[in-house]
């Protein structure tokens, strides 16, 4: 006679139930929910498997960018002086080229006086920074927020405030004062590099 055996499938209560055996392997896991001296397949760790990504993660609002130092800084010059001869023409640096090294979000500033009567031109490249934006904010008393007074309108790596198609900022006020401009890397991560210029 010969004998039918009928495999069923286990359930989840089963398989719950036979996760713990009694062999006896000792454990070092003081979480373990088995009693001890067994062994509980639950107690075994689950390995989270990472893949690693290129994707930046955005600094927060309001972070500085690491300043280069100006020796490395002028490495930008030949770039930026190219720059300003196309969106300058005929103003001088004014100051020395400054750079940073961004992640994105991050802003780096840098002093400039603005004089009474003068035009302005700040250009800008950025080297994995895909959008570089530019401001030139002056402060008008300490302790009170700067004030915007012109900002690039490009897009892309390469920015330009007051360049050759909107003409230079000028000062409108008759005396001078402290400003400042300021380079954000609006998206991507890298290097940027900015010159002022002036008349």
């Amino acid at each position: 006679m010969m004998r039918v055996f009928h495999v069923l499938p286990l359930s989840l209560a089963a398989l719950g139930a036979l996760a713990c055996s009694s062999t006896p392997e000792p454990t070092i896991d003081p979480s373990n929910p088995c009693p001890p001296g067994q062994w509980c397949a639950s107690a075994v760790p689950t390995t989270a498997t990472t893949v690693p990504t290129t994707t930046a993660t955005p600094a927060p609002a309001g972070t500085a960018a690491t300043p280069i130092p100006p020796v490395a800084a002028v490495a930008a010059t030949p770039v930026l002086q190219g720059m300003g001869t196309t969106e300058a023409p005929g103003m001088k640096a004014d100051g020395g080229p400054f750079a940073g090294q961004f992640q994105e979000g991050q802003t780096l500033e840098q002093d400039i006086s603005i004089s009474a009567g003068k035009c302005y031109t700040v250009v800008g490249i950025g080297i994995g920074v895909q959008e570089l934006d530019i401001q030139l904010v002056s402060q008008p008393a300490p302790g009170l927020p700067p004030v915007v007074l012109a900002q690039d309108s490009t897009t892309g790596a390469a920015a330009t405030l007051g360049g050759k198609a909107s003409g230079c900022w000028k000062n409108p006020l008759p005396v001078g004062g402290p400003g400042k401009v300021i380079l954000k890397a609006t998206k991507g991560t890298g290097l940027a590099a900015a010159q002022v210029f002036s008349k």
